[in-house]
């Protein structure tokens, strides 16, 4: 099975991590990878702190979480009759 991330196949992958190893050496790769490790993690906490901000603001002005589900009911059923309508579009291509 071919696979396919990012458009990137398997042979590209192997030659960038071989870039990476003979630009870096495989000493440092460990410590690469945990900077990186913290990176996407602080990432994720930030992205958790607005959420939950947005969340808390929210609550403070009245909002609930049923007009939440009723905003994202009204997108789904949106976003299924666009693809209802697109769907012989799509077909056709």
């Amino acid at each position: 099975m071919y696979v396919n991330f990012l458009f990137i196949g398997g042979p590209e992958i192997f030659i960038i991590v071989l870039i990476v190893v003979m630009v870096f050496g495989a000493d440092k790769i460990p410590e690469i990878a945990r900077g990186l490790g913290k990176g996407i993690r602080q990432v994720k906490e930030a992205t958790n702190d607005i959420k939950k901000e947005i969340n808390d603001s929210a609550k403070d002005q009245g909002l609930d979480a049923g007009l939440t589900n009723d905003i994202k009911k009204e997108i789904k059923d949106a976003k299924e009759g666009l693809d209802k309508i697109t769907g012989p579009i799509k077909r056709n291509f």
